[in-house]
């Protein structure tokens, strides 16, 4: 089937040079379009066109045209609300999702495996029922884990069975070029604190195959690493959590009055814990805790990663004298097993 048939006959010149600065982006704004179509309608009308004279009715119709036209070839615009500033985001994104899409991009094979690892560390290594950080540090982000491997790969499917063997790794100089290039293209944003987190662009492009790779399947009820906004449904990596930790009732800060407004108590709708509204999903999860702040003080709000690295070490360290109370040590005399002190599991479990 030929996708120029199915093109209206209103499509113009205009909607393609709309549709291919939206290829460019690969995401946008009302504010960004608001520029675009300034300039598109100033040559079509041969009058300067002030971007605040377009109107929201004139961005939807663009995009919708857009999103017909894209359709043919697998992709659509999806939009969401940016999960801190609450804009709105459209973007495009495969409307299929396999093999062959996954590799079709310009990115090398050792670029993807990094990506993949990067994934693994922001979901898994620092998403626990502890800590949803769900985020990186730069430092994290170029640790040699995280550039070179040596642990499992993501199961995202067959590309990354068939880049592993062939896996070299990345250099420094090669992860900082395409860290800044993934900030760029809008695939990664990096806060002020120096924490890189998926944009919302990525996660409307990846919120299936995210779901597929780091929750069980088999056990929906149980804890998820890959959770959704009780009110607006969308994923959670910057928010609000239930303090039962079994529990994955999760909030967007932007959605909260709008849901507490709705209900007679700040109780989880599912487990009725009170909602403190005091814990949370993202980098706040570390840079609100006492260790992080200390660690500011310390060296006098300038070197903040490096508050984050100590204050995650710290954790790592705790984690592992846990886990080795745990396994049964044969050497150890029942008087030594006496004097071991228990810590509460229910507060020291991943």
């Amino acid at each position: 089937m030929s996708g120029a048939e199915d093109i209206p006959a209103h499509y113009n010149d205009g909607n393609r040079a709309f549709l291919q600065s939206f290829l460019a982006r690969g995401a946008m704004k009302f504010e960004d379009g608001q520029k675009v179509l300034a300039a598109i309608f100033t040559v079509q009308e041969e009058k300067e066109t002030d971007p605040k004279d377009v109107t929201q009715a004139d961005f939807d119709s663009y995009i919708s045209a857009a999103a017909d036209a894209i359709s043919p070839y697998d992709y659509e615009i999806r939009s969401t609300q940016h999960q801190t500033t609450k804009e709105r985001i459209y973007a495009l994104v495969n409307s299929v999702s396999d093999p062959l899409t996954q590799l079709a991009t310009t990115r090398t094979a050792d670029e993807i495996s990094y990506i993949k690892r990067l994934l693994d560390a922001m979901f898994e290594t620092h998403n626990t029922k502890r800590r949803e950080v769900m985020a990186v540090t730069s430092m994290q982000a170029m640790e040699i884990k995280v550039r070179k491997g040596g642990s499992r790969q993501s199961d995202g499917g067959e590309p990354a069975q068939a880049t592993q063997s062939s896996d070299r790794g990345l250099t420094q100089n090669e992860t900082e070029k395409l860290l800044a290039n993934l900030v760029k293209e809008t695939w990664l944003e990096r806060s002020a604190e120096g924490f890189y987190t998926l944009s919302p662009r990525a996660l409307l492009e990846l919120r299936s195959w995210l779901v597929e790779a780091y929750n069980d399947s088999d056990d929906p009820e149980s804890w998820q690493r890959i959770k959704f906004c009780q009110a607006c449904k969308e994923i959670v990596t910057i928010g609000q959590r239930c303090t039962e930790r079994e529990c994955n009732v999760r909030l967007h800060n932007i959605c909260t009055a709008a849901f507490w407004n709705s209900r007679p108590g700040k109780k989880c709708p599912t487990c009725e814990t009170p909602w403190i509204g005091k814990a949370y999903v993202g980098q706040k999860a570390i840079t609100s805790t006492d260790e992080y702040l200390k660690g500011k003080r310390r060296s006098g709000g300038k070197r903040k990663g490096d508050a984050v690295e100590a204050e995650e070490e710290a954790e790592a360290e705790s984690s592992n004298r846990r886990r080795n109370r745990r396994r049964p040590v044969e050497e150890k005399s029942s008087q030594e097993a006496e004097h071991t002190p228990v810590e509460d599991e229910g507060e020291g479990e991943d």
